[in-house]
C-alpha cells in the first residue's frame, strides 16, 4: 500500500513504486477511470493508448511507411 498526501493546490507526488509500476516519466498524463463502484483506477495514458492500439493492430502486418503514413494522417490530418 502506498499513500500520497494532497498539497493545497491539489497536487500529489505518486509513490516511486508506483511510478515504476506504471512506468510514468516527467511528463507524462495520468489517466483516472471511475468505475460504477466508486472505485478509481490511475493509469499511464500513453502505456494505455499504447496498449489498445497494440491489440487493435494484432496479427496485421503493416509496412514501416504505411506505419508512417497513419501516424501523420492522425497528428497532421494528411497522407505524406
Amino acid at each position: 500500500m502506498n499513500l500520497a498526501r494532497v498539497s493545497a493546490n491539489g497536487q500529489i507526488t505518486v509513490p516511486v513504486e508506483i511510478r515504476r509500476l506504471l512506468r510514468l516519466k516527467e511528463g507524462n498524463k495520468m489517466l483516472f477511470i471511475q468505475k460504477d463502484n466508486g472505485e478509481v483506477i490511475v493509469n499511464n495514458s500513453s502505456l494505455l493508448a499504447l496498449q489498445e492500439a497494440q491489440k487493435a493492430v494484432e496479427g496485421t502486418i503493416f509496412t514501416e511507411d504505411e506505419i508512417l503514413e497513419e501516424v501523420m494522417r492522425i497528428r497532421y490530418g494528411k497522407a505524406i
